[in-house]
């Protein structure tokens, strides 16, 4: 295949990164902050930002420089092996480290996730730290509400979902609250404005990544 090349492997760093991933195009602030090693690729910081955020991985991302795509703006995801699909300016994330691209604090991207839905996440770099013996990356230092259901209809589909679900008088609240029950993964009814920092655990992203190369 041809998207099988990797991105250097690096020495693990003196340093990390810290960033605040910030979910915009909601009313209520939802936010992480992450940090993760130096030496992450795009692939990497894409796994600790679905683990940090709750999502589930269920759809396409990338990252780019604008917030929504223009030009020939060159982005981070995952390309297609369909040769009527393929994006010249889509760079496989697995190649690219992060720190070619956030070199100093208050450098940022943005991550899209699930483009029907279409999530961006604006990714500031906050700071550029000193990583201390037996500090254990990536972690979850802070936060701010649950992420939105998957497959939700995006901020405005969001918007009409919690106005539903505020309102038992309405038509679509038990609708709602089914749809909520079937979907949920933790086992607890969803209310967005839950964050517990003590429930956020991060994967492997070289396991996941194999996953998802076994299947490209």
């Amino acid at each position: 295949m041809q998207h099988l090349k990797f991105a250097r492997i690096q020495p693990k760093s003196k340093v990390f990164l810290q960033f605040r991933i910030t979910l915009l195009m909601t009313d209520a602030p939802v936010w992480r902050v992450i940090q993760v090693p130096e030496e992450y690729t795009f692939w990497d910081l894409h796994a600790a930002i679905q683990d940090a955020m709750g999502w589930l991985d269920y759809h396409l991302h990338e990252f780019r420089h604008e917030q929504r795509p223009a030009g020939q703006s060159v982005r981070f995801g995952i390309p297609f092996d369909d040769a009527e699909m393929i994006d010249p300016d889509l760079v496989p994330c697995w190649k690219v480290n992060i720190n070619e691209h956030f070199r100093r604090p208050g450098d940022k991207m943005y991550y899209a996730y699930d483009f029907g839905d279409n999530w961006v996440h604006e990714v500031l770099l906050e700071g550029v730290l000193l990583r201390e013996k037996g500090l254990k990356l990536p972690r979850c230092i802070d936060g701010r509400r649950a992420a939105p259901p998957e497959d939700c209809g995006g901020p405005g589909g969001y918007a009409d979902l919690l106005e539903a679900l505020a309102n038992p008088a309405s038509e679509e609240h038990e609708e709602i609250v089914e749809w909520l029950n079937e979907s949920n993964q933790n086992g607890q009814p969803f209310d967005p404005a839950r964050f517990d920092i003590e429930k956020i655990k991060f994967t492997n992203p070289a396991k996941r990544l194999k996953k998802l190369l076994e299947n490209l």
